[in-house]
C-alpha cells in the first residue's frame, strides 16, 4: 500500500484484544485499592494559592525534605494584607505611629524606622509613597533565638533581599525592631507595588511557607544549627511548662485511635522526657495513667494547654507592667477576664495589643473591686482611644438582631421586599421621619459589611427574605470585633473629683448607692476616700444634707452643678472664640455649624457656632462625621433630632 494512502485513526490506545489499555500508574492505584491500602491522591483542584509571584518557590520550599535529626533554628513570620482604598493615609499613619511607639527598644526608647539602605527612614515620606497603592503587606518576623542578635537590621535586610530574589522584583519597605517582649521581633511594612509600578501579588503558597523557610534558613546560617545541648535544655525546660510544647505535639502524633500513648523510645533521653511530660500532664488532669506504662491523653488537651499558655503570658505581662508603673502591690489579685459578665469600673492602667497580627487590643484596669483586670476589647478601631489614668466603665456587649431589623423586615414583607423612608412612614403613620431614617443607617452599616441588603438607584432598599438571619450574623461579627463597651467616666484623677464644681461619676455613685461594691483596697481605697470628701464638699455648699450615715442630695442640686459647669466652660471658650456663650434651653430651635466636640466632667458636648454666639448641646458619636456642617434641630430633654441639609432628602440624625 502506498505511503500516501495511510490514514491515521485517532483514539485511546488499545491492547491486542481490542480493549482499552490502563496506564501503569492507574494499575498501581487499582491494585492498592484492592489490597485495602489507604492511598491518598492529592487534589489538583484550583484554589488560587499559586497565583502571583513566588508560587513555584513557595511550592519548592514547602515540599523539600528535612533530613533526619534536622537541627535548624525556627522562625515565625505572620503576614497580613491591608487594603488601602479610601483610607490609605489614615490606616498607614496609624500603623506607623504604633510600630514607632515608646518603649520598644532595648533602652525603652521609641522605635527606629529603617529601610533597605538607611538606618533612619522617614515614615511620613513612606506613607506619601503609599497614597496611590491599592494595598500593602505587613510582616512580623520573629526568630526563635533572635535575642542573640546584637542588631536585627542586617538579618532583616538579608531576609528581604532573599524575598526580592524569590519574587523577582525590587521591593519598597520599611521596618522597626521591637525588643519589648520575651522574643525580639520586627515589624515590616511592604508597599503593594512591584518595580514596574504594578500591583504586587504574592502567591499564598509563598506567604504560607516561603517566608518562614527563608527566615529560618538565615537564622540557622547566622547562629549555626542547634546543638545537642541547646535541644536537650529546651526539652528539659518544656517538661514542666503549663502550655503547649513540642513534646506534647510529638505525643499527640504518636497516640493511637484510643488516645493512648507510651513514653517508650529507642533514645533514652527522649524516653525520659516523654515520661516526665506525661507525669506532668497527669497532675494537670490532661492525661490518665492506665497502667503498663501507657497513658490516655484527654480530649481537647491541645486547646487546654494553649489556653493555659495564653493565660500565663497574660499574668507575666500584668506583673511586668504593674511593677514598671510601681502599681504592683504585695498579694494583689489579678483577673484575666476573657469572658466579661458584669460591668467593671476602674482606672485604666494600659492599653496594648493582645494580637498585633489581627489588630486585637486589651486593657488593664485597676478596679474599684480591689482587683486588677485584663480585658480583651476586640479590634482596635472598634474602641476609641482613652488616656491612661482615666476612670472607665467596661461592660459586656450583647449584640443581636435589633427591633430596627425586625421593623425593616416587616415593612419589606408588606411592600414586596422593598424598604424606604416613605414606605416606612406609610406603613406606620405614627413614626417620625428621623426615626425611619435611623433604620436606613442600620441598613447602610450592614451593606458596608457585606451583610446583604442592596440599595437601589432611587434610594430604596431590596430586603432579602432571610434579613433577620443576616442581621444576627452581622451582630455576631460585631460581637467578635467589639466584645465590650468602654465608656469614659472621668479623665481627671479621682482625688480631684471631690471638689469639682460639676456633676461627676462620684455623684452618680452617691445617688445610686452602688458604692457598697467599692473595696478598701487599691483603686477602691482611693475611691472610698474621694466619696467621703465629695459628701462633705456637697454638704458644705448646701447641695446635700447628711448626718451620720444619712445622706441625700437637695432638689435640683445636680442640675445646678451642670449649669455651673456649662457656664464656666462657655466663659472659657468665649475668650478663645471672641463670641458670647448662650445656654441651650428645652424646646429651643438650635441652628448653626457643628464646630467641634468639647469634653467636660459631666459628659461630652457639641459646640454649635453661630454668627454672633455659640452654644453647647449633648454630643452624639454620629456627629463626628458632620463636624463643620450646618445643622438644625429642636432641643429636647432626651437630646436633639439633627437635620443636615434641606427637606426630606437631607440626612437626619435622631
Amino acid at each position: 500500500m502506498p505511503e500516501d494512502d495511510f490514514t491515521p485513526k485517532l483514539g485511546r490506545k488499545r491492547g491486542k484484544d481490542g480493549k482499552r489499555t490502563v496506564k501503569y500508574g492507574g494499575r498501581i492505584l487499582a491494585a492498592a485499592r484492592l489490597a485495602g491500602t489507604k492511598t491518598r491522591v492529592r487534589s489538583h483542584r484550583f484554589d488560587g494559592s499559586r497565583i502571583g509571584r513566588g508560587a513555584s518557590m513557595g511550592r519548592l520550599l514547602s515540599s523539600r525534605d528535612r533530613p533526619a535529626g534536622f537541627r535548624g533554628r525556627r522562625a515565625v513570620v505572620k503576614a497580613s494584607l491591608i487594603r488601602l482604598q479610601g483610607k490609605a493615609g489614615q490606616v498607614a499613619r496609624a500603623h506607623m505611629r504604633y510600630i514607632q511607639r515608646d518603649g520598644v527598644t532595648r533602652e525603652g526608647l521609641p522605635g527606629e524606622l529603617y529601610g533597605p539602605e538607611t538606618d533612619r527612614a522617614d515614615g511620613d515620606d513612606f506613607v506619601k509613597r503609599t497614597a496611590g497603592d491599592r494595598h500593602q503587606f505587613r510582616f512580623i518576623v520573629s526568630a526563635e533565638d533572635g535575642a542573640e542578635y546584637p542588631d536585627l537590621k542586617p538579618y532583616v535586610r538579608r531576609f528581604m533581599s532573599q524575598v526580592e530574589q524569590d519574587l523577582g522584583t525590587k521591593l519598597d519597605w520599611v521596618a522597626v525592631d521591637h525588643f519589648n517582649t520575651e522574643r525580639p521581633h520586627t515589624h515590616i511594612v511592604l508597599r503593594g507595588v512591584d518595580d514596574q509600578g504594578g500591583n504586587l501579588i504574592i502567591a499564598r503558597e509563598y506567604i504560607a511557607h516561603g517566608l518562614r523557610e527563608r527566615a529560618s534558613e538565615l537564622v540557622t546560617l547566622d547562629l549555626g544549627p542547634r546543638t545537642d545541648r541547646e535541644i536537650e535544655a529546651r526539652l528539659r525546660h518544656d517538661v514542666d511548662q503549663e502550655r503547649l510544647t513540642a513534646i506534647d505535639r510529638r505525643l499527640l502524633r504518636r497516640m493511637d485511635a484510643d488516645r493512648t500513648v507510651s513514653p517508650a523510645d529507642n533514645d533514652p533521653f527522649q524516653q525520659s522526657i516523654a515520661a516526665g511530660r506525661l507525669r506532668k500532664l497527669k497532675t494537670m488532669d490532661l492525661a490518665e495513667d492506665i497502667g503498663g506504662g501507657r497513658y490516655r491523653l484527654a480530649e481537647g488537651m491541645e486547646d487546654a494547654l494553649r489556653r493555659m499558655g495564653e493565660r500565663g503570658d497574660i499574668i507575666r505581662l500584668m506583673q511586668r507592667e504593674l511593677t514598671a508603673r510601681r502599681l504592683y502591690r504585695a498579694g494583689v489579685e489579678q483577673v484575666v477576664a476573657t469572658d466579661l459578665r458584669e460591668p467593671i469600673i476602674g482606672r485604666l492602667i494600659q492599653r496594648g495589643f493582645s494580637d498585633e497580627h489581627r489588630d486585637r487590643h486589651y486593657v488593664m484596669v485597676d478596679g474599684i473591686d480591689g482587683l486588677v483586670h485584663y480585658i480583651d476589647i476586640g479590634r482596635g478601631d472598634a474602641t476609641p482611644s482613652v488616656p491612661e489614668g482615666a476612670t472607665v466603665r467596661i461592660a459586656p456587649s450583647r449584640l443581636e438582631a435589633t427591633q430596627a431589623d425586625r421593623t425593616i423586615d416587616a415593612v419589606a414583607r408588606a411592600y414586596g421586599g422593598r424598604y424606604s423612608v416613605d414606605l416606612h412612614l406609610r406603613h406606620d403613620p405614627t413614626a417620625s421621619e428621623a426615626f425611619a431614617t435611623s433604620h436606613v443607617r442600620r441598613l447602610e452599616a450592614m451593606r458596608r459589611a457585606g451583610a446583604g441588603p442592596e440599595r437601589q438607584a432611587d434610594g430604596s432598599w431590596t430586603i432579602p427574605d432571610d434579613h433577620i438571619a443576616r442581621a444576627e450574623v452581622y451582630a455576631q461579627r460585631q460581637q467578635r470585633d467589639r466584645p465590650v463597651m468602654l465608656s469614659v467616666l472621668s479623665r481627671s484623677p479621682v482625688a480631684d473629683l471631690a471638689v469639682k464644681d460639676a456633676p461627676t461619676w462620684l455623684d452618680r455613685e452617691l445617688v445610686e448607692g452602688g458604692h457598697g461594691a467599692v473595696r478598701d483596697a487599691g483603686f477602691g481605697r482611693e475611691v472610698r476616700t474621694a466619696l467621703a470628701a465629695r459628701r462633705q464638699w456637697l454638704i458644705e455648699r448646701q447641695l446635700a444634707d447628711g448626718e451620720g450615715t444619712v445622706f441625700r442630695y437637695r432638689d435640683g442640686a445636680l442640675d445646678t452643678l451642670r449649669q455651673r459647669e456649662l457656664r464656666q466652660a462657655g466663659e472659657r471658650l468665649s475668650g478663645d472664640l471672641g463670641k458670647r456663650f448662650e445656654s441651650a434651653r428645652a424646646g429651643e430651635q438650635i441652628e448653626g455649624v457643628i464646630a467641634r466636640r468639647v469634653d467636660l466632667e459631666s459628659g461630652s458636648f457639641a459646640m454649635v457656632e453661630r454668627s454672633r454666639d455659640f452654644t453647647l448641646v449633648p454630643w452624639r458619636d454620629v456627629l463626628e462625621r458632620n463636624i463643620g456642617k450646618a445643622a438644625s434641630g429642636i432641643m429636647r430633654t432626651d437630646g436633639i433630632s439633627w437635620q443636615f441639609g434641606r427637606g426630606r432628602t437631607g440626612p437626619t440624625i435622631g
